[in-house]
């Protein structure tokens, strides 16, 4: 963390940097007499960040180089959970202080899997198909044409980080019981009935009646939905995806889905975004998309500027203990 003397606040330049977000209308609310300004693309950034002392920025617009002509900067709060695009010993090097926005949207990203479990269980989907079709499907119909409770089902959430957890503590308040898939089995455990690692995946999936995952991509959990687990899955359970595309598979995915292997799958992100108009998933049935918005809530922004307002004061207060401090 950066140890340096800091001007004052009222005399801060303090740059949001996305393409979309709307943080500047929503810290001109805050009444905060710092002077903030917004940019959105990378020449916009590259023209002002010499004048910048404060930058909360999206890792895609953040270049390394910008690092030699951020002659004021002090202090970067990076929009995302990920740090990978940012250079930390450059950062130490030029005592700039590094944070992340790990967990701040963990509860929608919670929230927005439920929703997803929900959804697929209740049929929602096919309801809406229904509407559009002005068809009333006859409610007293075969056991499996109806819709299901959460209650006494089986999640096995993979990934049990904070989002995990949540999603884990959400089940509980339907009564469902919790199989988790973490790297470390020693801390963090609490909200789940069982706790397997990883290599037991294939086991846990034939007792699940959901699959929720929740963990970061990386070259471990790249396709590590593939096609044996999938083939691991009851015909009756459902595949939710939060995490990232290129956790799973998407071809042995397709293929459970159009054989009737697994009952569906609800899909927050895929391999390529935006998902392309002739790509085959958009006419299955038992498939439902949403365009990567689990984190996407009206919150967002708030929940953002909570977390940098408070980092900034902590900086000021001279005080150690930053939240999601990197350097």
């Amino acid at each position: 963390m950066a140890v340096q003397k800091l001007p004052p606040r009222d005399k801060l330049n303090v740059c949001f940097a996305h393409p979309s977000y709307r943080l500047l209308e929503r810290f001109s609310l805050r009444e905060t007499r710092m002077h903030a300004f917004e940019v959105r693309s990378h020449d916009e950034l590259e023209a002002v960040i010499g004048e910048v002392d404060v930058l909360l920025i999206s890792g895609m617009l953040w270049r390394k180089e910008y690092l030699e002509l951020a002659d004021r900067l002090f202090f970067l709060q990076s929009i995302s959970a990920g740090m990978d695009q940012y250079d930390k010993a450059a950062f130490n090097l030029r005592d700039i202080t590094l944070t992340s926005a790990q967990g701040t949207n963990a509860n929608s990203v919670a929230e927005h899997a439920l929703a997803l479990m929900l959804a697929m269980n209740r049929k929602l989907h096919l309801a809406r198909d229904n509407q559009r079709a002005r068809h009333w499907r006859d409610p007293i119909s075969p056991l499996t044409l109806r819709e299901n409770e959460l209650r006494g089902k089986t999640v096995l959430i993979v990934g049990f980080g904070r989002i995990g957890q949540r999603v884990a503590s959400l089940a509980k308040a339907f009564d469902m019981s919790v199989i988790a898939i973490k790297r470390d089995l020693t801390r963090g455990t609490q909200m789940a009935d069982e706790v397997l690692t990883q290599d037991c995946i294939e086991e846990a999936a034939a007792r699940a009646d959901f699959i929720v995952l929740t963990c970061p991509l990386t070259p471990e959990t790249e396709n590590l939905i593939d096609e044996r687990v999938l083939r691991s899955m009851r015909s009756s359970a459902f595949l939710i995806n939060v995490a990232r595309g290129k956790v799973v598979h998407e071809p042995a995915l397709l293929e459970a889905l159009r054989d009737g292997r697994i009952a569906g799958a609800a899909v927050d992100c895929v391999w390529d975004e935006p998902l392309s108009a002739v790509s085959p998933m958009w006419e299955m049935d038992n498939l439902l998309i949403t365009p990567h918005v689990g984190g996407e809530t009206a919150r967002f922004e708030d929940a953002l500027l909570d977390l940098f307002i408070e980092n900034l004061d902590r900086i000021y207060e001279e005080r150690e203990d930053l939240i999601n401090l990197v350097c």
